[in-house]
């Protein structure tokens, strides 16, 4: 049965609302299927605003993955503003896709990509405005699967309420997997209904169906055990893992915006996965295997993708661009091949020890000369041991100074603090780094205007890292510590007007750790807080931090646990983790023994990039079926063609 536009009721409303082109849809490369022709239904949501969204580039392979298969439709959807919002509960519009304007309850899957945890009140506003029931044991046959998806879903824990499917890792085949589940249900005519095809997912064992786990509690409020309540799903979920890239090449056509959005420019993922080991880092460790995709098949993915949208920049994107292993060749390649025009290239924050200028000036060839962006995360030496981060400083200043010797003027630093053992010194090494940096550069480029921009990041505790049973710093101890910093940073009136400093203060922090590793407790607290009014926490101008708060008191009221306790306790290796029966591949035993490794009393003990050692037996490549895909592929960058 057809499914009708809401495009009628809604376009008379548009003028009303800040930014109207965000709701209006039909982008360059977006795609509008029939109804009817599909057999499964996908809304696909990223769950911030459409300038956040549209860029990501998860939900646009999916996109496209799922469009390119004849019974199968696939739509987006964003979260709307608050004007929007009142605007549609005031004429009774319900949440709607961007490319048909169809009512998302109609669909068969409800996909959201979660990159944050900061997105699940949003998500929450999207159900309500679609009409679906918040809680998954609420809903009906005609309600869509909520599935969530993306870093987040690695801990589901606190929205399992919310969801009725989680899915961990790459989702190009799993989407694929899933809708022929669902195709074959509805073929038979559906039987059992939702339980029944939510049953198929969980037992194929790549789907978690949280309302299948039930979770005891002991009485000091820690997890007993989680265990399925069905006969014949799994105990553990496992992810899933994309090992040729090569044979999936998108987005072959990238969704141009019609609005302004965060990245104005076409993106190619290079290699997925991180083997460097840095032990604060979820990215890292989830996505292992490093698995590279061939020097031929980025130059066809730009080339084609510069064709489909007109962009005039491209970015080389993955965790740590600058280790793929052919990266001098990619970026002479690229380099030859538009010289003279309009197209620049850009890596994302480089690593210290991996950048050259050589490299530099392949990327800056077409006259585009932006700053430098490079990572050293802690500041002294002492502590990036801690988090395995192998950069010294003495890496570092050899880097800026090649960099200002060569005409660069900016370096952006990026640090984080409130990391395990850290000190109130190791923080305010960060100064004398900064102030290190600026005297480099003036010395070796012989001027003056040369600049640093320091940017701090509070560190939060993650689900699958080393890292995951440590304590996180309080607001109050976040807070002072980064006062010193700014103080030691403005006191040298030699150097603070060259020194940039940008900091969040602890609050945003401590809410993303209580997201990060909670429990389905924090569902509560979550709920409490958007229906107090709780939208776009991820945006400093909306977040609350005392509606948090008191919504964790009240929710957690009758509990032997409160927001402390998921935040500034560290556990013990015998505490049941609440993704402790989701599987990354990790090995738990691996996990804990690095973290002892950072808290070795004599000085932490560094771990080598298992790309060029041998194994350290993390767990991954064994138990997945998986291995490291790295070159020289021994292939070039041609033809040429040089534009």
């Amino acid at each position: 049965m057809t499914v009708e536009s809401l495009f009628p009721r809604l376009e008379a409303l548009l003028p009303s609302v800040q930014k109207p082109i965000q709701y209006v849809g039909g982008e360059l490369n977006s795609v509008s299927k029939d109804w009817d022709a599909a057999s499964v239904r996908w809304a696909l949501m990223y769950p911030d605003a459409y300038e956040v969204g549209l860029p990501n580039q998860g939900v646009q392979i999916l996109y496209e993955v799922l469009n390119e298969r004849e019974h199968l439709l696939a739509e987006r959807t964003y979260s709307v503003w608050p004007d929007m919002e009142a605007v549609m509960r005031e004429h009774q519009i319900p949440q709607f896709t961007l490319d048909s304007h169809r009512p998302v309850r109609a669909f068969d899957v409800f996909g959201l990509s979660f990159s944050t945890e900061l997105g699940y009140t949003n998500m929450l506003t999207a159900l309500d405005l679609a009409g679906i029931p918040l809680y998954a044991v609420d809903r009906t046959d005609a309600d869509p699967i909520v599935l969530a998806g993306g870093h987040a879903a690695f801990n589901p824990e606190p929205i399992a309420d919310f969801i009725d499917a989680a899915v961990l890792g790459d989702g190009e085949e799993i989407v694929l997997a899933i809708s022929e589940v669902i195709r074959e249900w509805k073929d038979e005519g559906s039987p059992g209904g939702r339980d029944e095809v939510l049953l198929r997912l969980a037992k194929s064992g790549g789907v978690y169906i949280p309302k299948f786990f039930s979770v005891d509690y002991l009485p000091d409020g820690r997890i007993q055990r989680v265990v399925p309540n069905r006969t014949g799903v799994p105990f553990r979920t496992a992810k899933h893992t994309v090992m040729d890239l090569d044979a999936w090449p998108y987005p072959k056509k990238p969704l141009v915006p019609l609005a302004e959005t965060v990245h104005e420019r076409f993106s190619v993922e290079i290699f997925r996965g991180c083997t460097r080991g840095c032990r604060f880092c979820q990215a890292g460790m989830i996505t292992r295997p490093v698995r590279e995709r061939s020097i031929t098949t980025i130059g066809d993915m730009v080339e084609n993708g510069l064709k489909k949208t007109g962009f005039e920049e491209v970015g080389l994107l993955s965790l740590s661009s600058a280790d793929h292993s052919e990266i001098a060749e990619v970026a002479k390649g690229l380099g030859d091949r538009y010289e003279g025009g309009n197209v620049s290239l850009s890596l994302p924050s480089t690593r210290v020890d991996a950048f050259n200028i050589t490299l530099a000036n392949e990327f800056s060839r077409n006259g585009r000369r932006s700053g430098l962006t490079f990572a050293p995360e802690g500041g002294s030496d002492r502590m990036r041991k801690v988090i395995n981060k192998m950069v010294s400083e003495e890496d570092l200043i050899r880097t800026v100074a090649a960099a200002y010797s060569h005409g660069w003027r900016q370096v952006k630093l990026y640090f984080m603090c409130g990391l395990p053992t850290e000190t109130d010194e190791d923080v305010l090494a960060i100064a004398d780094l900064a102030k290190r940096v600026i005297a480099t550069g003036r010395e070796v480029s012989g001027r003056n205007d040369v600049r640093c921009t320091v940017s701090i990041g509070g560190f939060v505790p993650k689900p699958h890292t080393p890292f995951q049973w440590a304590s996180q710093l309080g607001v109050e101890e976040t807070d002072a510590r980064l006062a010193k910093l700014n103080a030691a940073i403005r006191s040298d009136k030699k150097y603070a007007k060259a020194i940039g400093f940008r900091y969040h203060d602890g609050k945003p922090g401590i809410i993303e750790g209580l997201l990060s590793r909670g429990d389905r407790r924090v569902g509560r607290i979550i709920e409490a807080v958007w229906r107090d009014g709780g939208r776009f926490d991820g945006w400093s101008e909306h977040f609350s931090y005392e509606r948090w708060i008191s919504s964790a008191e009240k929710a957690l009221a009758d509990e032997p646990v409160d927001l402390a306790w998921y935040t500034t306790r560290e556990r013990e290796y015998a505490e049941v983790l609440p993704w402790d029966h989701l599987d990354s591949g990790l090995d738990r035993d691996w996990l804990w023994e690095d973290w002892q490794d950072a808290l070795e009393e004599d000085g932490a003990i560094e771990v080598e990039d298992c790309r060029w050692t041998p194994c350290f037996d993390c767990g991954v490549c064994p138990q997945m079926n998986t291995e490291i895909q790295i070159g020289p592929t021994g292939k070039k960058l041609l033809p040429l063609s040089v534009v």
